[in-house]
C-alpha cells in the first residue's frame, strides 16, 4: 500500500523488466530482464481485491508496455469488479505507444486513467508532482483526476520507507538530493 504514488491510498505494482537505462532511476532492482514473482492476473486482482479502502491502483516497474497482455487481463478484471483507478507510468511516448499497433497495448490504454509517460532524465528532475523529470508527460485518459492536474504536475513528492525483515522497499517519486543507496 502507498499513499505517495497517486491520489487516496493505492496498491502498488512494479513489474520487471525494462528496455531503458535512465540515469539515476528510481527502481533499478525492477529493470534487469529476469523473472521476479510470478502472478497470474487473476491472482494479483484478487489480492488487490482483498485490501479495503483503495482509492486505485498504480502500475510502475521496470516497464510495463513490455508485458501488455498480463497487464490488460489484469485490469480487465479489475475494471469489471471495481471502481479502482488505474495509473501507469511507461518510459514510452504515448503517441510511440499508439504508433506500435499492438492491439493489447491500445486496450490497455483504454482501461487506464491516467499515463505518465517519457523516460526519466535525470539532469530534468524538477523535484514536482508525479512525474519524475520535465519531459515527462501526464496524460487524464478518462478525464477521471483531471481536476487534479495540478498536483500531477506540480504537488509536493513525498517518499515512503517500508521495512520488511530482510530488506526495505522505497515508494514514491524521489526527491532531488535523495539517493535510495543511503538505505539500502
Amino acid at each position: 500500500m502507498t499513499k505517495v504514488l497517486g491520489p487516496g491510498k493505492r496498491f502498488a505494482i512494479w513489474v520487471q523488466g525494462c528496455c531503458f537505462d535512465c540515469y539515476n532511476c528510481g527502481s533499478p532492482e525492477w529493470r534487469p530482464m529476469n523473472e521476479a514473482i510470478l502472478m497470474l492476473p487473476e491472482e494479483l486482482a484478487k489480492k488487490v481485491m482483498d485490501v479495503s479502502q483503495l482509492e486505485g491502483i498504480t502500475i510502475s516497474g521496470g516497464e510495463p508496455m513490455l508485458q501488455p497482455d498480463r497487464l490488460l487481463n489484469f485490469v480487465d478484471t479489475i475494471r469489471n469488479k471495481t471502481s479502482l483507478s488505474i495509473i501507469c507510468f511507461t518510459g514510452f511516448r504515448l503517441e510511440d505507444l499508439r504508433n506500435m499497433r499492438n492491439t493489447n497495448i491500445d486496450k490497455f490504454l483504454e482501461t487506464i486513467d491516467v499515463l505518465i509517460d517519457g523516460p526519466y532524465l535525470d539532469e530534468l528532475n524538477d523535484n514536482k508532482g508525479l512525474r519524475g523529470s520535465s519531459n515527462q508527460r501526464v496524460h487524464f485518459l478518462s478525464g477521471l483526476y483531471k481536476d487534479s492536474e495540478s498536483e500531477f504536475i506540480n504537488g509536493r513528492r513525498d517518499i515512503e520507507i517500508h521495512l520488511f525483515k530482510d530488506h526495505c522497499l522505497i515508494a514514491g517519486i524521489h526527491p532531488l538530493g535523495f539517493d535510495q543507496k543511503d538505505f539500502i
